[in-house]
């Protein structure tokens, strides 16, 4: 059993939380956010704190891979290093003046394809490798936006993926995840531990789209890593909240002929906050539940039977239907 993913996370958590304090007065100079028809904030507010969470993510993990030969063979270690600093690089220049959204999509697309190319392991041998591929190119797009979308909310983030992180850190300390995710799942579980004292709320710095789109890119590896090694059902189980959240709201949106590429507050969460719910309570039903959900993806990997796998897809959907249902009407005083 390899170390490497627990020691991962304190190194991160210094290293993202040093580079904050260091980039801070630059961040509020030439990257402040202004609220806008997306925000929740209504005062201007310094984001790219996301830059200090990559970072210390790569290079944690490529600090520590090297001497335990951790990093897998191939071209999917670079690939995954390399796509993720264009995905930063395109969140830098956004963060400061807005990229059109298709210019934004082209470099998306040939990020995440690069990557999917690269990756070891197939996920249904059955299928032809072409149309795998192509269906795992689309998922990987759409989950680097809608994790970008769903960071609209202080605290949001973090209560969506550092259970994913931690869960997926724990298993590699088991021995039930392969080394290489398992170093990334903890260094950017560290990553974002050091971000969180400067977002909570009300936050004082913003993650960015510096930040929101390499960590939907390395979350997305990891759940495909996670999927490719047996865990089909847990890696759809772990990220379950945002999924849906996104995805019914994108559907919605499409329904009513909004344009979905400008901004707005249709997400469920922040539907919450219009109906009374306070940030605290909206992150930290998120939170409790990601960790519920976190527990029924373990319990599928435990006990690795149909009915076990079928009753905790079931229980995940039910708890995040109960959740967003909530989040979509008004909040009952005293409840």
């Amino acid at each position: 059993m390899s170390l490497a993913p627990l020691l991962a996370v304190p190194l991160a958590g210094l290293l993202s939380a040093g580079l904050i304090v260091a980039l801070k007065p630059l961040l509020q100079r030439y990257a402040l956010a202004r609220p806008n028809a997306r925000s929740s904030h209504r005062v201007p507010t310094p984001q790219g704190g996301g830059i200090a969470i990559i970072a210390a993510t790569l290079a944690v993990a490529g600090l520590l891979a090297l001497p335990g030969g951790v990093a897998p063979g191939g071209a999917e270690w670079p690939a995954l290093m390399l796509a993720t600093l264009v995905l930063a690089g395109v969140g830098t220049v956004d963060d400061i003046r807005p990229l059109p959204a298709s210019l934004r999509l082209v470099i998306q697309a040939g990020a995440v394809a690069a990557l999917v190319i690269a990756t070891e392991g197939r996920l249904l041998p059955e299928m032809p490798l072409w149309l795998e591929r192509g269906v795992a190119v689309l998922a990987g797009l759409w989950f680097v936006n809608l994790v970008n979308f769903m960071d609209g909310l202080d605290w949001m983030t973090l209560a969506e993926f550092v259970p994913v992180t931690a869960f997926l850190t724990l298993l590699g300390l088991v021995g039930a995840f392969a080394p290489a995710p398992a170093l990334v799942a903890g260094a950017l579980l560290g990553g974002l531990l050091g971000f969180a004292p400067f977002n909570r709320p009300v936050a004082r710095l913003f993650m960015g789209d510096v930040g929101s789109l390499p960590l939907g890119l390395i979350v997305a590896w990891l759940l495909f890593r996670l999927a490719t090694e047996g865990g089909l059902a847990a890696a759809v189980i772990l990220p379950l909240y945002p999924l849906a959240d996104a995805t019914l709201t994108l559907l919605w949106r499409l329904r009513r002929g909004e344009k979905v590429w400008q901004a707005h507050r249709s997400h469920f969460y922040q539907v919450a906050t219009v109906n009374g719910f306070p940030v605290s309570e909206v992150v930290g039903s998120v939170f409790a539940v990601q960790v519920g959900l976190a527990g029924l993806a373990g319990a599928t990997l435990l006990w690795p039977r149909p009915a076990v796998t079928l009753a905790c897809l079931a229980l995940a959907a039910g708890l995040v239907g109960w959740l967003l249902r909530r989040f979509a009407r008004p909040r009952v005083k005293g409840l």
